[in-house]
């Protein structure tokens, strides 16, 4: 049986989303823009990390951009939607979390590059 969580304050704080939508308006008129994440995402439960730079809301959701390893040994930069990240559940059913103490050392070039070679997300 899963047993499904309710969660009672948003995943992302409207203060930590107005910062990740200006990183995405920047990184839309600004070529080469390396931002150091704002975000950080897991998964108790299971081995996934998101460290999230940039937010573009569409319509009622809102996608993202950043470092997403699912915990299978190859993290990568893309985007995915904060819908598809509050649906993921670990395999006790636990709800992704937000590191409330996470503070980013380095540009996300530089974690991309570190994952790459660790086969998973460090911070």
């Amino acid at each position: 049986m899963t047993r499904r969580f309710l969660r009672t304050e948003p995943l992302i704080p409207d203060d930590l989303l107005d910062r990740l939508i200006e990183n995405g308006r920047t990184a839309e008129v600004q070529d080469g823009f390396d931002p150091f994440p704002v975000v950080k995402l897991f998964t108790p439960d299971l081995s996934a990390t998101w460290l999230i730079t940039e937010a573009y809301p569409e319509g009622a959701d809102i996608r993202l951009y950043g470092l997403c390893d699912p915990g299978l040994g190859s993290p990568e930069l893309g985007y995915l939607m904060l819908s598809e990240i509050e649906d993921v559940r670990g395999k006790l059913g636990l709800p992704v979390e937000r590191d409330l103490y996470f503070e980013a050392e380095h540009r996300l070039s530089i974690y991309a590059k570190i994952a790459r070679h660790a086969g998973m997300i460090v911070t």
